[in-house]
């Protein structure tokens, strides 16, 4: 038996709370943000990552039950890979802490059919600029993933072929959204990961204004704040809160090994030659 599955953490010591009698009428008139976590941006996210590279969702998944987790940081099938590999590489699984970002339904006028295309242009590219671009962008690096919740905005591909190459360009292992995806044709060529709930067409402008950066979000049915560590396959995203990454690692390993010793065995016994999921 392995005793370290058994130990549970002191959970309710671990995420920080807010104190709302603490907070004046005037400040929540202003709006709060109740939700806090440790500010982990001057920290590099590779070091944490590299511990969970190689562990699957459902390590990860069996390590939070573990810890009295259950049921805590699985997104909803909804959210599914665009594309899968299918060598030893298993190219399309990613792992990162997020870089959070919202967007919500517009309620500004859109553009005018009488327009000239160059108008259009002109409009089409200011709306970009003054209320949804971006500038997530600049956080992203390695050892990260780019989490954008989408609000169930339909008619919106909140991932294309440029963009998507941009955030890889900069260091960022791949994309979740609960939003669409347009250009998987060229993302798939691209070998970018993306897990989204559906792919879509449109663009921002007219639509949709981007709400927030870096701050909590709900994606999949799950909270995701930044800097949580998140971990996608073929079966789906999980994501751990950041305050037991690093225990959480430890028991996924520990469940992780002894599943690859088991079937290591089973391959033998049937006469499959290794691959990388047992080596």
């Amino acid at each position: 038996m392995r005793l370290a599955w058994l130990v549970l953490l002191p959970i309710g010591t671990l995420f920080a709370q807010v104190n709302l009698k603490e907070i004046s009428d005037a400040e929540l008139a202003k709006g709060v943000q109740l939700i806090r976590a440790k500010d982990y941006s001057s920290e590099d996210p590779m070091e944490l990552v590299k511990k969970y590279q190689g562990l699957r969702v459902t390590d990860v998944v069996d390590a939070l039950q573990a810890i009295g987790l259950q049921d805590i940081g699985s997104m909803n099938n909804t959210i599914r890979p665009l594309w899968r590999d299918h060598t030893d590489k298993l190219a399309h699984r990613i792992y990162g802490v997020a870089v959070t970002a919202q967007f919500v339904p517009t309620n500004k006028p859109g553009s005018q059919v009488e327009w000239s295309y160059e108008k259009f242009r002109k409009w089409h590219g200011h709306w970009y600029g003054a209320y949804a671009q971006g500038a997530f962008a600049r956080l992203l690096k390695p050892g990260t993933i780019l989490v954008i919740d989408g609000h169930d905005i339909t008619n919106v591909g909140y991932c294309g072929s440029n963009n998507s190459l941009d955030w890889i360009s900069r260091g960022a292992a791949g994309v979740v959204t609960n939003g669409g995806c347009r250009d998987t044709d060229e993302i798939i060529l691209e070998r970018i990961p993306v897990y989204a709930a559906y792919t879509s067409h449109g663009t921002r402008p007219g639509r949709i204004e981007l709400a927030s950066i870096n701050i909590p979000v709900s994606v999949g049915g799950v909270l995701v704040r930044p800097y949580d560590m998140v971990v996608a396959d073929g079966d789906g995203v999980v994501v751990v809160p950041r305050e037991v990454a690093e225990r959480v690692a430890e028991i996924a390993w520990d469940i992780a090994k002894g599943d690859k010793e088991g079937r290591r065995k089973l391959y033998e016994k049937t006469g499959r030659k290794p691959d990388a999921t047992v080596r």
